[in-house]
């Protein structure tokens, strides 16, 4: 609650949310000359270094109120009714925005910044410069696809974000749906922008986003089976109200009147539009197709790794630790006495029903329960290896029905900053062929406690800090963090079981098969066919994993790379920081340095544990 308080503190006092129009209650020249005086009077007393970080925040506000959608990610009830707005005129104005917030941060002295501050200036600067400098490759994306898109956003917002503790949050939401039809026109608006530059999905992403939207008008109200994915969630939150029936039957259906009108024309002229594209497309997998395709990658690979490597780098990074983790999984391969070839092994870990629970409701709360049990043991040894350790709470969950067939095996929902949402570990149970029982140790960390959830958590509970630092992502840090939180719990006991070490290993040399695909894909032309080939040669993932997997590498050119880039960077770190201290080395504080800073560009990374190694020598 408190974060809550000061994030709207912090938009009153800066006049950004239409609530805190508080002078409209006071009249008179008088009044607002006064304020005006006292304000300028109060901020001739702050330091250039508090100027900067309100200004920072004031410009975070801003961008907050124009967008209702991002309000509700971060716990604002605020525009609750509204969706943001997705036109190519909108595009331009934030473009504008951004130009004009670069001036006004230019306005401050950098030279009269703390260290801190100085950094936040950076950071944000290089942001609002790769806004304007990127703008040109807005349109180099699939807006609609098998991992995300508005066609699914829409209703996961609405089902895990838009809360109802009373009538007019209901009205909101019935708000919202009628809203559908605007904000999916204006999605189709974007994908024929693509189209007409040569933008379009490969074929095989039209199967999958045209089930997932037609998965979304049935049940009732749309047919007579049994109520629909919104309709359930609507009535269950309205019927929580301390309202009476006779209220709770009008919302609801004032709610199936909005799904049978606004969102289902919404939803169907989508689907018509997807069925005329779909005879477009084509086979062809790399973004090299794109206009311009080769320079969009590469600037895409710096985005994602924030480092300077290149794609046939990144590849040979790649080939390298596929070699060394296929050496570390022969070993544990003697170790259980298995007799055979390493691809022999990977095929007895696919199917060996020993390692499976069963494809049912018993199989998957089982799972759920285990996974569970894995992060609650790992809270309790969470001293060892911290400092600081996050307030919020971790929901280990499943995928929702409506989206579990496309999404991936498994990610992670951030907590909101009020207190009011806690994380989520979403655990996809679609295929529980795809979810083998010795991955579960290293899911559970990556996604919960120590990995995502940590780092998400405390980044979202620092002090302060201006909040496009608490808000920003650098995936290469995040994932990298991420997957180095796969290894770490090995070196405090877990993974007793060989078995389970192994599905470690196997999780990072999924990783580091991404470097070698992405790159295939969208440098060397590889097919997704070859995509899947070289998954299915290399790893011991179920062949439904694979196909996902290098699907995802087509529609999201680079991302994948983010991981194994970055656990690198921290093991060098880390490496580094134990060689120069030696015995004074601590890896609590270690990690401290690394979560207690927010998420960074890597190369800034390297310089905080540089600082943090020069102070600790020169205390000792």
């Amino acid at each position: 609650m408190p974060f809550k308080k000061s994030l709207l503190a912090l938009a009153l006092s800066a006049g950004l949310l239409s609530a805190c129009s508080l002078d409209s209650q006071q009249s008179g020249a008088q009044t607002a000359a006064a304020k005006s005086v006292a304000a300028k009077s109060q901020e001739s007393q702050l330091t250039e270094s508090e100027k900067a970080n309100q200004l920072f925040d004031a410009i975070f506000m801003e961008g907050v109120k124009r967008n209702p959608l991002f309000q509700t990610y971060i716990g604002l009830k605020t525009d609750y009714g509204k969706w943001h707005d997705l036109s190519e005129e909108n595009a331009y104005k934030e473009l504008a925005f951004a130009k004009e917030n670069l001036a006004r941060i230019r306005t401050l002295d950098t030279g009269k910044l703390d260290a801190q501050t100085l950094l936040n200036y950076q950071l944000f600067e290089q942001q609002l410069k790769d806004n304007i400098s990127d703008f040109k490759w807005r349109h180099h994306d699939y807006p609609v696809n098998q991992m995300h898109g508005m066609h699914s956003r829409l209703p996961a917002v609405l089902i895990n974000m838009h809360t109802i503790d009373n009538v007019q949050q209901a009205r909101d939401y019935i708000s919202r749906l009628h809203g559908t039809e605007k904000l999916l026109t204006q999605l189709i608006e974007q994908l024929r922008i693509r189209e007409q530059k040569g933008i379009i999905a490969p074929k095989f992403v039209f199967a999958h986003v045209i089930r997932d939207s037609k998965n979304l008008l049935t049940g009732a109200p749309f047919d007579n089976t049994a109520p629909g994915t919104l309709l359930v969630d609507f009535t269950g939150k309205v019927n929580k109200l301390d309202i009476s029936e006779q209220e709770k039957s009008a919302l609801i259906a004032d709610a199936k009147q909005a799904l049978l009108t606004s969102y289902r024309a919404g939803y169907q002229a989508l689907i018509d539009y997807l069925g005329k594209l779909e005879g477009k497309a084509d086979t062809r997998d790399g973004a090299w197709k794109f206009p311009d395709g080769e320079a969009f990658y590469n600037r895409a690979l710096k985005n994602t790794t924030t480092t300077d490597l290149t794609a046939a780098e990144i590849h040979q990074i790649g080939l390298d630790e596929v070699k060394r983790i296929h050496h570390e999984m022969s070993l544990i391969m003697k170790k259980v006495g298995f007799k055979g070839s390493l691809q022999e092994f990977f095929d007895f870990m696919r199917h060996d029903p020993q390692f499976y629970y069963s494809n049912d409701d018993a199989g998957r709360d089982r799972y759920l329960k285990e996974a569970t049990e894995i992060i609650d043991n790992m809270k309790d040894e969470l001293d060892k290896l911290f400092i600081t350790v996050p307030k919020a709470d971790l929901v280990v969950k499943k995928v929702e029905a409506f989206r579990e067939k496309s999404a991936g095996k498994a990610f992670y929902q951030q907590p909101a900053p009020d207190g009011s949402r806690p994380g989520y570990y979403y655990a996809n149970l679609y295929d529980m062929a795809a979810m083998p029982v010795y991955q579960m140790e290293a899911l559970a960390f990556h996604e919960g406690i120590p990995g995502h959830h940590m780092q998400n958590a405390l980044k979202l509970e620092q002090e302060n800090t201006p909040m496009f630092r608490k808000f920003g992502n650098y995936t290469a840090y995040g994932e990298g963090w991420g997957l180095y939180s796969e290894l770490l719990p090995k070196e405090i006991g877990f993974y007793q079981d060989p078995y389970s070490d192994f599905g470690r290993l196997a999780m990072e040399l999924w990783r580091a098969c991404r470097l070698v695909v992405d790159t295939g894909i969208h440098a060397k032309k590889w097919t997704r066919a070859q995509g899947i080939d070289y998954y299915a040669s290399n790893t011991p993932n179920a062949m439904s994993d694979v196909i996902k997997m290098v699907e995802r590498h087509v529609v999201m050119p680079s991302q994948a790379t983010a991981y194994k880039i970055g656990m690198l960077k921290i093991l060098e770190l880390r490496e580094k920081a134990r060689q120069a201290l030696g015995s004074k080395f601590d890896i609590r504080e270690f990690h401290d340095v690394i979560l207690s800073r927010g998420e960074l560009p890597l190369n800034v990374l390297e310089t905080m544990i540089d600082n943090y190694i020069s102070e600790q020598q020169a205390k000792a």
